[in-house]
């Protein structure tokens, strides 16, 4: 039976309220798509007799199974490229160099997905910036979905996961193989702490951040979640850190506390001088 209007209206209810996703009028084939698996593994016959279920009972569990189906998780290695050449050429060049003293640094990449984004900054600092090994430095990856914190925090991937982007020289370096699988070496895993995190609810305790990446998050939320999303972020953001968002994103017209930065092909930003 397909999914009809009032279903749709109260899954989109259920992902905005937990983690204010916006589902759009015509995304129905999607929550058909993504909540099918969910509503067979349960014994539904159907996605309408899943949100049935979801009306009945109060299962926080088959809730946040739905919420974590609901969202997007397309990643790879170097995805877009241009963003990691920055912070290659540039951006940790830069911050190195005023940090000489402390010789500490902490980054975040906020929205984690199945690890690929932080492992590629690990990939970086360990292959660009040995001298770090040397210093403090805490990396922080956190995701909505404790599914994919738990697939990131293993680090095992399929040949065409690590074919999507990764360098040949860094797979034999950085990974070994498990069967018809490549595992991140330890080395590597032990330098990002994954973590749970939802974004629109209450955030734990964080030091303040020199690097962080929150690429193709804002895209699926409101402007006010946005506004209230990045009013945080820049009170999190060390005076001369960096924020890297999507390339479909941007701050204008939602917290005028940043301003841009244009890096040869790909921007972030800092906060604004007052």
């Amino acid at each position: 039976m397909p999914l009809n209007s009032d279903d749709f209206a109260y899954i989109a209810k259920l992902i905005h309220d937990r983690s204010a996703i916006v589902l759009e009028t015509g995304k129905e084939y999607l929550v058909e798509s993504r909540l099918l698996p969910i509503a067979r593994n349960e014994g539904c016959a159907s996605v309408a007799d899943l949100v049935a279920r979801l009306r009945s009972l109060s299962i926080n569990g088959l809730q946040q199974k739905v919420v974590e189906a609901m969202t997007t998780n397309e990643t790879s290695f170097f995805r877009d490229l241009h963003p990691f050449e920055t912070l290659k050429k540039t951006v940790l060049p830069e911050l190195i160099a005023k940090r000489g003293d402390e010789r500490k640094l902490n980054l975040w990449c906020a929205a984690s997905s199945s690890g690929q984004e932080p492992y590629t900054i690990a990939l970086i600092l360990c292959e660009h910036f040995p001298a770090l090994a040397h210093w403090t430095v805490r990396f922080l990856a956190t995701d909505l979905s404790q599914e994919m914190v738990e697939r990131a925090r293993v680090g095992r991937y399929s040949q065409l996961e690590v074919n999507r982007g990764l360098p040949a020289p860094l797979l034999v370096k950085y990974f070994h193989r498990q069967g018809a699988e490549w595992r991140v070496k330890e080395e590597l895993r032990r330098m990002v702490e994954f973590r749970q995190m939802n974004l629109v609810e209450a955030w734990p305790a964080l030091p303040e951040m020199d690097v962080i990446f929150m690429r193709n998050v804002l895209i699926y939320f409101d402007v006010s979640t946005k506004k209230h999303i990045l009013a945080k972020v820049r009170r999190l953001l060390r005076p001369d850190g960096y924020l890297f968002l999507g390339a479909a994103e941007t701050t204008l017209n939602l917290d005028d506390g940043f301003e841009r930065m244009q890096f040869e092909k790909a921007g972030c930003y800092r906060l604004r001088n007052r």
